[in-house]
């Protein structure tokens, strides 16, 4: 059996490789770096990892190369996808593409700390759900049909009047282990998909950015979501939801998205 790490750091500079190392030591968390996508991979040849920070930027092997490399070699692994270079773009494929999360640089300890701590929950919730037998509860509900998803982080649903309610997955609620303040935009306020649209902040003070699913206008606000944060966890899906937007391109966007269909296949 490979020996087991938590973290490996890939990023061609050395103070971000350094940075992450003494801020993950310091939560007990071992550390490896590499300097390159390639390096990386041979990293994964001889040790296994619970999670990768992956920059995207790399001149051998891209961190879209690797994730889709990591995906074959190791499917169980959460990758997070950092970046200088920190596009809406970017952002948006790294979630789709299946990283579990993205990061943009530079970024603070705290930020860091909240993905990292996120991702490894994640990965946790997972597990269990696959080896959860058919009458088990499930560890997390998946989102419903006919329903789009960025990542596992937020959703979009089409409503007939022209206008699309967005909301946050329940794989993100749970890996945040307990909401205890939400944070959203006003009304008329202009969405980006892949821009931060929300805070979440957890029962242990973490702060979450919730990448929004669509671009549109903001024509409805849930206060009673905004009210009573912790009811997001009840009803993630229906009552829970965060946004009504009118959608600035829908069907451009949804192609950027995954179907939650597909998640039942």
């Amino acid at each position: 059996m490979k020996n087991r790490r938590d973290i490996l750091v890939i990023d061609d500079e050395p103070v971000i490789t350094r940075a992450v190392s003494r801020i993950c030591a310091e939560e007990g968390l071992s550390v490896d770096a590499a300097d390159s996508g390639s390096a990386a991979l041979d990293r994964l040849d001889a040790r296994s990892y619970r999670l990768v920070l992956c920059d995207i930027m790399m001149t051998d092997l891209d961190g879209f190369a690797f994730l889709k490399e990591a995906a074959r070699r190791a499917p169980k692994m959460p990758v997070v996808m950092t970046t200088g270079y920190a596009t809406l773009e970017n952002a948006v494929r790294s979630l789709t593409d299946g990283a579990a999360d993205f990061i943009a640089k530079p970024f603070t300890a705290d930020e860091l700390l909240a993905v990292v701590r996120r991702a490894l929950r994640a990965r946790r919730l997972q597990e269990e759900a696959s080896a959860s037998g058919p009458r088990e509860s499930l560890a997390f509900v998946p989102c419903p049909p006919k329903y789009y998803r960025l990542g596992n982080v937020s959703w979009v649903k089409e409503e007939r009047e022209g206008t699309a309610l967005i909301g946050l997955s329940d794989l993100f609620l749970k890996t945040i282990d307990g909401v205890a303040a939400l944070e959203l935009s006003p009304l008329n306020d202009e969405a980006a998909q892949g821009a931060p649209c929300a805070t979440v902040t957890s029962a242990a003070g973490d702060r979450h950015a919730v990448a929004c699913p669509v671009g549109g206008r903001i024509v409805a606000v849930n206060e009673a979501a905004k009210a009573d944060p912790a009811s997001l966890e009840k009803d993630p899906y229906f009552e829970g939801w965060l946004y009504r937007v009118v959608p600035t391109d829908l069907q451009g966007d949804l192609k950027s998205l995954v179907s939650c269909s597909s998640d039942r296949l």
